[in-house]
């Protein structure tokens, strides 16, 4: 399984991990063609590609030229400008992940909904370019698992369009939640909000080494030359020691023996709502022998506050304790399959980039049941028939 690892010991911004990719061995010749189908009508030669130094060592460095207008852009535009593209799935997929996780950071910081969000800098073709040229390096790449090392703070401020704001920006603030973050280098803004939203997006792990056979080393340069450390982002790449993805979560628990039972069940939907990657109920026989009730709640490492916050204030518990656990788990994507029952959504189950399996999504045969008359298991076993399940 092809894994890359961000040493952002300095930062990262989305030209510094263009760089790197490209110093990775992703031809720009691949890189140009694929950009010729999105419509920014960029020129052939806007994207470069080089050499630079910091501090002395080597590291490639990327740019865009002749980009044209850079005004706003909504985040409905920037969705309609890649699925309407003819690039492949992976690539428009990462791209609207990445663009996605910046659009809700942005609405945070100005208080406003995804729909209403208008990109300024991040909305300009150079940054499309970064973020959309960062999926194509990794589609052409082959990587399927992705981990980062802790990220700079930074410090000082920054002019944007909004004025001048402290660092990290806002939406770079907003990005870091859930994320290490260290405060070792203090001058300038090290962390783009571009380069914060491809590691939220796309690292499994972050603050921990995978392990992992190493075959290449990718260096990008960022385009100031800071007095500290060498402003550059280097990306490892290599193959997983065995074929499972990895990734840390937080386990949140609670015992609870003194509430009504039917609350259990409006907490589950709620705490699924609220971004649990699983939650669960396990009988326990308690103290004074009463029949209890363990709540287990799986979340993200930048969920557990507001899971711990939920199980609180929803049930009759006054404590609850997280710890870490690490998965070890098959790679799955949502994707749309042609049936004869029309388009449907399927589970998509592979490991080492292997499928395995395809599974239904129930809501989609419930849809497809209610809608055509046809009984609920009937349309699990076409679904599964004609898209490949084991």
């Amino acid at each position: 399984m092809k894994i890359l690892y961000f040493d952002c010991y300095a930062g990262i911004s989305g030209d510094m991990t263009i760089g790197a990719l490209l110093d990775l061995g992703v031809p720009l010749g691949h890189l140009r063609e694929e950009f010729s189908r999105l419509p920014l009508g960029l020129p052939v030669d806007a994207l470069s590609f080089g050499e630079t130094r910091r501090h002395g060592i080597r590291a490639a460095s990327f740019s865009v030229s002749g980009a044209g207008a850079r005004g706003h852009r909504s985040h409905a535009r920037i969705e309609e400008m890649i699925c309407r593209s003819s690039l492949p799935e992976r690539v428009k997929g990462l791209s609207r992940k990445i663009f996605l996780r910046l659009a809700e950071a942005e609405a945070r910081v100005h208080g406003v909904d995804v729909a209403e969000v208008h990109f300024h800098e991040v909305g300009a073709v150079d940054s499309i370019v970064d973020i959309v040229g960062t999926a194509i390096c990794i589609d052409y790449l082959g990587a399927v698992e992705f981990h980062a090392a802790p990220l700079p703070m930074g410090g000082g401020f920054v002019d944007t369009a909004h004025g001048r704001l402290p660092i990290p920006a806002p939406a770079t603030a907003e990005l870091l939640k859930g994320l290490p973050v260290h405060s070792d280098i203090t001058e300038g803004e090290r962390v783009t909000p571009t380069g914060a939203a491809i590691i939220a997006s796309l690292a499994a792990g972050t603050g921990t080494k995978p392990s992992f056979t190493c075959q290449a080393v990718g260096c990008g340069a960022g385009t100031r030359d800071f007095p500290d450390v060498p402003n550059i982002l280097r990306i490892f790449m290599g193959e997983r020691l065995g074929s499972l993805q990895g990734d840390e979560v937080r386990v949140v628990e609670a015992h609870v023996d003194d509430m009504n039972p039917e609350i259990l069940g409006y907490l589950m939907d709620r705490l699924l709502a609220a971004g649990a990657l699983d939650v669960a109920f396990s009988p326990l026989q308690m103290k004074k022998n009463r029949p209890g009730v363990r709540i287990t709640v799986i979340t993200p490492v930048a969920g557990v506050e507001a899971m711990a916050r939920m199980v609180l204030t929803e049930t009759s518990a006054i404590g609850v304790r997280h710890y870490p656990v690490v998965r070890l788990k098959l790679e799955r994507d949502v994707e749309e399959r042609e049936t004869s029952l029309g388009m449907v959504k399927v589970k998509v189950i592979r490991e080492g980039g292997v499928m395995l399996r395809t599974v239904p999504e129930f809501e989609e045969c419930r849809r497809i049941a209610e809608t055509q008359g046809i009984p609920l298991q009937e349309v699990y076993r076409i679904i599964e028939r004609e898209t490949g399940s084991a």
